[in-house]
């Protein structure tokens, strides 16, 4: 009996040994894993701690570190949450993380990874793991970490895919390793739509070689990134154009890392496939300039209502003054008297007119007015006459699609861009759809005058460089008509690509720079020099300058029209008279009695 008290009392030492050891050896390995994330915290600042399982020491850290922690023991969240950038994420074991929500997958696909292993997981198993995930900016830690504060970095562009690094060691654990890719190819394929993108062949190397506001971006990023750029040429179809619509869908595909082409964002629920915006342009249409007016109806241009009014009240006063000062008195005033006052009259169609005689100083004044308004009133209708003919004058433009429907255009417009005219109801006879966009654009290049096109300001600024080779503007830039006034012009990039970061920070930097808007500047410039552009003029020759019957129209309706109303004023005159009938019966009377 004695025996055995002694084995338990042994037994409970021994056991209070392993029990306190084991505590000293998780309190050493807490240690070296808060030295860890200090370490992280100095290369590269993080707000929010990310851990998923429970089953290890990571949980029981976020108590030492001024960071917000969410604790994932389950390895998926069941929220969407809106995590930065600035997240660091925490494993508790290979496949702790078991993530199934899949915004939260995309707003943590760059973040930094830290994962604590077992003794019998290898770190290359680890990194084909997440380099499959695209998930890539990876460091593990061993369950010995305590003993040997090593820790295994995920390395993509080398033989051997990580690096050991030692806690202690001035080393960077987390690098940006997309910033030299060495030699890997970025997938990309161009819709070749100038101005974005213009292929050419340089005479010197016999190379062909792609130019344009977009290509000249993505071919800079893919030197500064020490990339190669592959086009993905197998994806056309034999027979097929391709367009910047299937270039989106193909990136949407993961078959594009990056479009060279416009993205389609019309009725996109989301911008996972769409990056940083890189210009910010309207979506107008480009309008032909009206006709001039027709010389017939010029000489209804210049007579105004209003002037008229104000010209017939000043020559009704003329005649009252007329009278009054010749008869000093209003006896003889009449209708006819104000409204036919011969003098008044003929002075204001700049006539002579017989001038009163004895008149008195009251009366000369009131003709020397007389004359003045008609030596005014004829100079400035001629003069309007004579400049409305050597420049006549443009009829009114369009301002809303309402007044489309009055005039001969009709509205010639790619099937993608159809969605967006449907909310202004036109009708199908006023419409002219392409299904094919390059069959569209080969179109509006005619500057067929008979149609109106879709055109985002910036490629109006080719055509608008374009128009002056010509011997007179066709068309203009309507800010009244448009599908958007506010459009975003972006890249289509697949949903998981890894240095995105990168390529929105490389747009941002061009902008800084001022290259786009040189690029965009000297666009039409590059297309006249490799002939993707005509260096002639495209505009219909004027008709010759010639009078017509017809453009007399207004001014034979205007002239027989005062012709009929002096014939008719002379015969109610004539037959008003009494002496006019008088002699009329005598007439008569004398051929009854022969």
């Amino acid at each position: 009996m004695v025996w055995f008290i002694i084995v338990l009392l042994c037994l409970g030492n021994s056991l209070a040994q392993i029990s306190d050891l084991t505590v000293y050896k998780d309190s050493e390995l807490e240690e070296r894993l808060l030295s860890l994330l200090q370490k992280l915290q100095i290369e590269q600042m993080y707000d929010t701690l990310l851990i998923y399982g429970e089953d290890c020491v990571f949980p029981s850290l976020f108590t030492s570190l001024p960071v917000s922690t969410v604790l994932v023991s389950s390895g998926s969240t069941n929220f969407d949450w809106n995590f930065s950038s600035l997240t660091l994420i925490l494993s508790c074991g290979f496949q702790a993380e078991r993530e199934e929500n899949y915004r939260t997958l995309i707003k943590l696909q760059n973040s930094r990874r830290l994962i604590l292993l077992s003794e019998n997981i290898q770190p290359e198993t680890v990194c084909d793991y997440y380099t499959k995930k695209e998930q890539y900016n990876i460091a593990m830690v061993k369950e010995n970490f305590d003993l040997f504060g090593v820790v295994h970095s995920c390395r993509i562009f080398q033989e051997r895919k990580y690096e050991k690094i030692n806690l202690f060691e001035d080393k960077t654990i987390f690098k940006e390793q997309f910033r030299n890719m060495h030699g890997a190819p970025i997938r990309t394929l161009s819709d070749m739509a100038p101005p974005r993108s213009m292929v050419y062949r340089d005479a010197k190397t016999g190379e062909e070689k792609i130019i344009g506001f977009v290509a000249n971006l993505i071919r800079h990023f893919v030197q500064k990134v020490n990339a190669t750029m592959d086009m993905q040429v197998k994806l056309i179809e034999a027979g097929t154009k391709i367009s910047f619509e299937n270039i989106s869908k193909w990136a949407s595909e993961d078959l594009l890392d990056i479009g060279m082409s416009e993205a389609t964002s019309w009725e996109k629920s989301n911008f996972d496939t769409l990056s940083y915006p890189y210009l910010m342009t309207s979506h107008c249409f480009m309008v032909p300039i009206p006709d001039v007016v027709p010389d017939s109806k010029i000489y209804m241009i210049i007579i105004d209502p209003p002037v008229l009014a104000v010209l017939f009240i000043i020559f009704c006063i003329f005649s009252l003054l007329l009278i009054y000062t010749q008869q000093k008195s209003w006896r003889g005033l009449s209708l006819s008297s104000v409204l036919l006052n011969d003098k008044s009259l003929r002075g204001f169609l700049g006539q002579p007119f017989p001038f009163p005689r004895h008149s008195s100083r009251i009366l000369k004044l009131i003709c020397l007015n007389v004359c003045f308004s008609s030596l005014m009133t004829t100079t400035m209708y001629t003069a309007y006459l004579q400049s409305l003919f050597c420049n006549p004058p443009l009829q009114p433009r369009l301002h809303n699609f309402g007044d489309l429907e009055k005039t001969r255009f009709k509205v010639a417009i790619s099937s993608y861009e159809m969605l967006m005219l449907q909310r202004f109801n036109l009708c199908e006879k006023q419409l002219k759809i392409f299904d094919n966009s390059n069959q569209f654009s080969y179109f509006r290049n005619t500057f067929n005058t008979d149609y109106i096109y879709p055109v985002t300001s910036v490629r109006w600024s080719t055509f608008k460089e374009q128009q002056k080779l010509f011997a007179y503007p066709l068309f203009y830039y309507s800010d009244s008509l448009c599908l958007n006034l506010f459009d975003i012009f972006s890249f289509p990039i697949r949903r998981h690509l890894p240095y995105r970061d990168l390529f929105e920070e490389h747009i941002l930097r061009q902008h800084e720079f001022g290259l786009p808007k040189y690029w965009i500047d000297r666009s039409f410039a590059d297309m006249l020099r490799l002939k993707i552009t005509p260096f002639e003029d495209l505009s219909p020759p004027r008709l010759n300058d010639k009078m017509h019957l017809d453009d007399l129209y207004w001014a034979l309706v205007m002239f027989g029209t005062g012709l009929g109303i002096s014939c008719w004023c002379f015969a109610i005159e004539f037959l008003g008279s009494p002496s006019f009938w008088r002699r009329l019966r005598e007439s008569m009377w004398l051929r009854i009695q022969n």
